[in-house]
């Protein structure tokens, strides 16, 4: 079976076609970020229309480099929502015309099943069943992954997803969008210990995060420091609140990882989704042990717990993620015809909720 995925769910325009006999084939991406550099994030209107400027040409690139024609389609995956309203039907619309035009059928693909499952496109995939955690800019969630379609929510962010608490805090210091990146690269130059910022609910005794109070943090130093230095933030101040910043989002992260790895008593870890790419939580992600509980008494020495990351290109929206998901759920295909997107599709749709 070879599945056409189309991703357009935000600012990237993804198109990929994945066989289940012999994995990728081949895929195209292109990224809108430089237009949107200008408005200092991503105007909706904007990204749609060049949704539909890129599609065909992605397409006929990625047929190309496969060695396949359109007529060796067997099926059009394409992301459903959660995402833009705009830009989901730019990539619905093409694929459900393309798809009725070849007389082949449609799968509707939940964005973030792709993120979840965008880890087995690499080369070493993770067994199943595994923990999750999607961390994005629109989610930061734990799941509990037992195969394809059984997934259960274990915690979640109940404000800011991280990757958004990134961006905001870019922002207040007046970074170039896309600020996350950027605070990334600069938290490297900042010294340890300069800036010491809370970890909401790292002892809350559950897998719920959440990442508001933190920025708030980020803004009452940012706003103190300009009325020391006459409304600048010193560059190496600004280094250093990067790093503290992204020492806090990587010391919850890991924590509430080593609780996830306990309370089910799995040790392979899988991360997912745009933060995935960052260096600093991969390094701490790759270092997480867990001590395992009997009876109230500690085991030792600490479990080693073997942690998967999906390929740098795939931790950012694409479409070898959607193709992927398509192709493992071909139960789900239907005729290309009416359709619709889902902008605000709950992720319990496609998840069971701990208990």
């Amino acid at each position: 079976m070879l599945v056409l995925g189309i991703e357009s769910s935000c600012d990237e325009t993804g198109v990929a076609l994945y066989s289940r006999t012999h994995g990728l084939l081949a895929h195209r991406l292109h990224t809108q970020m430089a237009m949107h550099a200008e408005y200092g994030g991503v105007v909706p209107e904007l990204a749609s229309r060049d949704h539909i400027r890129r599609l065909v040409p992605l397409t006929r690139a990625c047929l190309a480099d496969a060695g396949k024609s359109h007529a060796d389609i067997d099926a059009v995956a394409y992301t459903q929502g959660p995402g833009l309203g705009g830009a989901l039907l730019a990539g619905a619309s093409y694929a459900n015309a393309l798809a009725f035009a070849l007389g082949k059928p449609v799968i509707p693909v939940h964005h973030l099943e792709g993120h979840l499952l965008s880890p087995l496109l690499a080369a070493d995939p993770p067994p199943f069943p595994f923990v999750a955690l999607l961390v994005s800019g629109g989610h930061t969630q734990f799941m509990a992954v037992r195969g394809i379609g059984d997934y259960t929510l274990l915690g979640e962010s109940v404000d800011d997803a991280a990757g958004e608490a990134f961006d905001k805090t870019a922002k207040l210091l007046g970074l170039p969008y896309p600020g996350g990146a950027k605070l990334a690269e600069l938290a490297e130059s900042g010294r340890p210990g300069a800036f010491d910022f809370p970890r909401p609910m790292l002892h809350s005794h559950d897998l719920q995060m959440s990442f508001s109070g933190l920025k708030t943090a980020v803004l009452t130093a940012v706003e103190k420091v300009r009325a020391e230095h006459g409304g600048s933030v010193p560059e190496q101040t600004r280094n250093d609140i990067c790093r503290a910043f992204e020492d806090a989002v990587t010391d919850v992260l890991a924590a509430k990882a080593q609780k996830a790895l306990a309370d089910t008593g799995w040790r392979t870890l899988v991360v997912a989704g745009g933060v995935g790419a960052n260096r600093k939580l991969r390094r701490r992600l790759s270092e997480v042990t867990v001590r395992a509980t009997a009876k109230g008494r500690l085991k030792t020495p600490p479990e080693a717990v073997r942690t998967y990351f999906p390929p740098l290109e795939y931790c950012t929206d694409n479409g070898a993620m959607i193709a992927l998901a398509g192709a493992m759920h071909p139960e789900r295909a239907q005729p290309a015809q009416g359709f619709d997107v889902k902008p605000r599709w709950p992720l319990a749709e496609i998840v069971s909720r701990a208990v």
